[in-house]
């Protein structure tokens, strides 16, 4: 289809001296002088062109003849129309772009009609229920519920039906829940219906379709029974069916009285109106009196005609002794608190116990003479008489086929007979002899078949048999198999996840694998309006589609221009629309406010934009923008200071800024040792900070090392950069010896030059003992200390007598100093005069030995200058005789040593 002005310019060309134009094929009809347009007519004036202008066109056109018009065909007359028609449409397309601005920055006139109308809706459901509470102790807290359902019920799209989760509208058959009032749509909760059925009943094939099972609501879980199955639709109260649409009314109501019973019963029915959800609580004016009835009666709401008038209750309580303490409370009383000293049953303990169980038993038994007189009863600690003995009266035997009538002291015998007592596999019968005690196990070899019927095997008959062969039957999922090893056929339930993605498409489903159709989603979610504050909840998978609620708060969001403060609007989606109020606007570099109006998002054309060749071609980007423009410059005269501070020269008020006057700044840095060089520069102020000169973060920082002077003895530099006030102590590690000299201990400088000299002694003690060694040969007992170590030995040395008999163990102090001497007894004398006689004898036989042992070598030597001959040499030795005390030293030497030891421990002994 060709363009519309093109459309209209061919139809004024054909029309050329006809009384009526042919249709377009855009459905414009053109009369003959008039040029007037007919109904179809409405769409061919494009971008909202004057309709005038075509008819003038179509007018000049039919007034001419065919002559006449070819004579006004030329060029020139063909631009100037072509040029008039394109300023005309230019003008209808700024026209059109203005209008569109205004619309899209204003509030809709519309949303807040539709605002109103909800606000006066809300205050006709208010209105409703007040008469609900005007009473005494009327609670709005249980209206709520039936407010909610009341308010979706109006509002369009905020009933859901959870299991197809699509909107219930006004118009289609629902069906209510008696549990939960949630509301379904009727084909959907029929099929609901019909499935669960079907999945409860085809769990067992042997009664598939044969039981009554019944269906749960998808919501609450209610369960219905297979008769209750909707199949009409009905109102909210079931009077009528299929309820008539009627726009007065709530959806699906008849607009009857309720009339249905309170829950819980209280005899009165429901005054409202055929309404969703649950009935409000019995509004009724009844006069009743409190729980315990001592109070005057009152008129209260049936719905709230219980209540307490918190005086004590004064009943009796079980134990029978005491009344109740509690304030006036529904029911009965409580058990009695107190505790008291009671006697068990048998009466032979007693023990506290709790007031409100009297009666308790001990664990002692009873042992009692049963009538017998030769037993005693064995029961622990019970009421009443004991009974008789169990063991009287006629007793059968083991396998209860003979009964004997026996004392009650004697057991009953065995009869004799077979005991044919049906063993526990449930088929044979025991063989054995009347005996007591267990049967045995059924040892008979049988043909069993296993649990699944498909194989059989001898074996014994107590054994049981279960084949390998695993089921293949599907699962009441039918989607799995079955997979126990010989199953009698009960496959169990599936116990898989069922995992597949529900309706809403958020969620899977949790249960186990089921068949059917999936529960519908539980979840809920929170559709909010921009801020926040209102929201609607509906169910998960339809916060895509539910369009936001409308909010009655007004609009939060922080301006979008430089004001504290925007126009006060409703909460809204989109952008706020502009600021109208004037700039005043501090401008930076003066002060002074801006009169213009706010200009933070105003409106201009956009510039540099293609220009279109006709008005055909549509425009790709809006003809307008929202920018922001700077406020105008300022020309007041502003006496202005240099960067420095330095002096002062006046300036125009838009172009007042910082400036250097060149010359050296001259601060004092922060070392306070040092000022600034550099030219001068900015200085920032810094918070209390009051001195003019003093350096602020822009100037130069001083590089130099700290050269003050260190404390005596302190040889190491300051490690810090220049610096105002003392240098910090010298932390340094220094290494020095102990006066030990063995230890190397590390130690702080600031320590070691403010130490004093007792200081300085403590810092090189390495605190253990001394090594160095006393003039008597022992070590020093002191910690490590300087000096000279004392002396003051008083370790333990032992000192003997000149002789070495006698032993005593004395301080080594007193033994260096000579102050103790131990001089030798009389029994020392004579044994030191025995052992040098002893003595004398062996020198003296030593040397008689030595005298001949001289005067064979003296002959041995001359017969070896004799100059005899080898051969005769033997001839020639002197054969040497031994003495009687070379031959025997040694054995007479042990001897006299033994005799000595002896007589020197007999003395010793003496002496003590």
């Amino acid at each position: 289809m060709e363009a519309s002005w093109r459309q209209v310019a061919g139809g004024r060309g054909r029309a050329r001296g006809r009384a009526t134009a042919a249709p377009s094929g855009n459905g414009i009809h053109l009369r003959g002088a008039g040029g007037g347009r007919e109904k179809g007519s409405v769409g061919a004036v494009p971008f909202g062109a004057s309709p005038g202008g075509v008819a003038a066109s179509a007018a000049s056109g039919s007034r001419h003849s065919p002559a006449g018009s070819q004579a006004l065909q030329t060029p020139a007359a063909s631009e100037l129309m072509s040029q008039k028609k394109f300023e005309e449409i230019k003008k209808a397309n700024q026209a059109a772009a203005r209008k569109l601005v205004e619309e899209h920055f204003s509030s809709s006139s519309e949303e807040e009609g539709d605002e109103d109308f909800e606000g006066k809706q809300g205050k006709i459901v208010a209105n409703t229920f007040i008469t609900y509470t005007t009473q005494t102790d009327g609670d709005t807290r249980e209206l709520e519920r039936t407010k909610q359902y009341v308010n979706e019920a109006f509002q369009a799209g905020a009933m859901t039906c959870l299991i197809c989760i699509a909107s219930v509208k006004r118009n289609q058959a629902v069906w209510s829940c008696s549990g939960c009032f949630c509301i379904f749509h009727m084909p959907c909760i029929q099929k609901w219906a019909k499935d669960s059925e079907f999945l409860v009943s085809s769990v067992t094939d042997d009664d598939f379709g044969k039981r009554d099972y019944p269906w749960p609501c998808p919501k609450c879980r209610f369960e219905y029974k297979r008769s209750e199955t909707p199949s009409r639709y009905y109102c909210y109260c079931g009077k009528v069916e299929d309820p008539p649409l009627d726009p007065w009314l709530v959806p699906h109501s008849c607009g009857q009285v309720c009339e249905r019973e309170f829950k819980p019963s209280c005899g009165h029915k429901c005054l409202l109106l055929c309404h969703p959800g649950p009935c409000p609580p019995c509004p009724k004016m009844v006069t009743t009196t409190c729980y315990c009835k001592k109070a005057k009666p009152l008129p209260r709401r049936c719905s709230a005609k219980e209540w307490s008038c918190q005086l004590p209750c004064g009943r009796k309580l079980l134990c029978g002794q005491h009344k109740c303490e509690n304030p006036c409370h529904a029911g009965s009383c409580q058990p009695c608190p107190r505790v008291s000293r009671q006697k068990c049953v048998c009466d032979k303990k007693v023990a506290e116990r709790s007031c409100a169980s009297p009666l308790w038993h001990c664990d002692q038994v009873c042992g009692k003479t049963l009538p017998c007189g030769n037993h005693t009863c064995e029961q622990v600690c019970h009421v009443g008489a004991c009974g008789e003995c169990p063991r009287s009266g006629r007793r059968f035997c083991p396998c209860q086929k003979s009964r004997f009538s026996l004392p009650c002291t004697e057991d009953v015998p065995t009869c004799g007979d077979s005991c044919d007592k049906v063993l526990e596999c449930g088929i044979h019968r025991c063989s054995q002899r009347c005996h007591r005690g267990p049967c045995e196990t059924c040892r008979q070899e049988v043909e069993k078949h296993c649990r699944c019927g498909k194989h059989t095997k001898r074996m014994p008959c107590h054994k049981p048999y279960l084949c390998e062969t695993k089921c293949v039957k599907m699962r009441d999922c039918q989607k799995h198999q079955c997979r126990r090893k010989c199953c009698p056929g009960n496959c169990p339930p599936c116990d898989q996840n069922c995992g597949r993605t529900l309706g809403c498409r958020n969620h899977k489903c949790p249960s186990v694998c089921h068949r059917g159709s999936c529960y519908p989603c539980p979840e809920t979610v929170d559709v909010k309006c921009n801020c926040g504050n209102t929201k609607v909840t509906v169910p998960c998978g339809r916060e895509r589609t539910t369009r936001p609620p409308k909010c009655r708060e007004q609009c939060s969001r922080p301006p979008t221009c430089h004001h504290t403060s925007q126009e006060k609007h409703r909460c809204h989606f989109g952008s706020c629309p502009p600021c109208h109020q004037p700039c005043q606007k501090v401008l930076e570099k003066c002060g002074h406010l801006c009169p213009a109006p706010c200009h933070d998002q105003a409106l201009i054309k956009q510039t540099g934009r293609h220009q279109p060749t006709g008005p055909w071609e549509q425009p790709s980007e809006p003809a307008f923008i929202q920018t922001a423009l700077p406020c105008p410059p300022c020309q007041v005269p502003i006496p202005t200071e240099c960067l420095g501070k330095h002096e002062v020269s006046p300036l125009p008020c838009h172009a007042v800024g910082p400036y250097s006057c060149k010359r050296v700044c001259g601060r004092i840095l922060d070392c306070q040792n040092h000022t600034c060089m550099k030219e001068c520069h900015k200085v920032t102020k810094i918070d209390g900070c009051t001195g003019k000169n003093k350096a602020g973060p822009e100037c130069l920082r001083c590089e130099e090392g700290c050269s003050k002077s260190r404390p005596l003895g302190c040889l190491h530099p300051c490690i810090l950069p220049c610096h105002p006030g003392e240098c910090p102590p010298c932390v340094q590690m220094l290494r020095i010896k102990c006066h030990c000299k063995i230890t190397s201990l590390y130690v702080e400088c600031r320590k070691i030059t403010t130490a004093d000299v007792n200081e300085k002694n403590l810092l090189s003690c390495c605190k253990n003992q001394c090594p160095k060694e006393l003039p008597c040969g022992h070590r020093c007992k002191e910690m490590c200390h300087p000096g000279e170590c004392p002396f003051n030995c008083n370790q333990k040395v032992k000192l003997r007598c000149p002789c070495k008999r006698i032993k005593k163990e004395l301080q080594c102090n007193k033994v260096r100093e000579n102050q103790v001497s131990i001089e030798c007894d009389t029994m020392c004398k004579e044994m030191k005069r025995k052992a040098s006689e002893i003595k004398e004898a062996e020198a003296k036989a030593a040397f008689e030995e030595e005298k001949r042992r001289q005067q064979a070598e003296l002959e041995a030597f001359e017969n070896r200058l004799k100059g005899r001959r080898k051969k005769n040499r033997k001839r020639d030795e002197v054969a040497v005789e031994l003495s009687l005390w070379q031959k025997h030293k040694y054995y007479l030497l042990s001897v006299c040593g033994a005799v000595v030891v002896v007589f020197a421990w007999y003395i010793t002994h003496d002496v003590n």
